[in-house]
């Protein structure tokens, strides 16, 4: 599935390709309410992006290369789950 908010509502541009690659969208109409239930799941990612970002590193992009750049979130990644399974045990 892929959440979005209203501004990606549009059905021939963002939806149908979605659709053709078998990915469920999750984006907000423009013409209901809110209150669709959306806003936990954003609440979720813009978590993990504030977590992301705390590292200096990743909140400004000194990599040329994307694979750099990716190879760097990754590590981020690893960084955040590891910190939350430490809390567990």
């Amino acid at each position: 599935s892929l959440y979005a908010d209203r501004a990606y509502d549009a059905e021939d541009k963002i939806r149908k390709p979605l659709r053709q690659r078998r990915i469920i969208p999750r984006i907000a109409r423009r013409n209901t309410e809110h209150g669709s239930g959306l806003g936990k799941h954003r609440s979720i990612i813009e978590s993990v992006f504030a977590w992301l970002f705390q590292q200096r590193r990743l909140r400004v992009r000194y990599e040329k290369r994307a694979d750099i750049h990716q190879a760097f979130l990754t590590i981020g990644c690893i960084m955040i789950c590891w910190n939350r399974l430490a809390r567990l045990c």
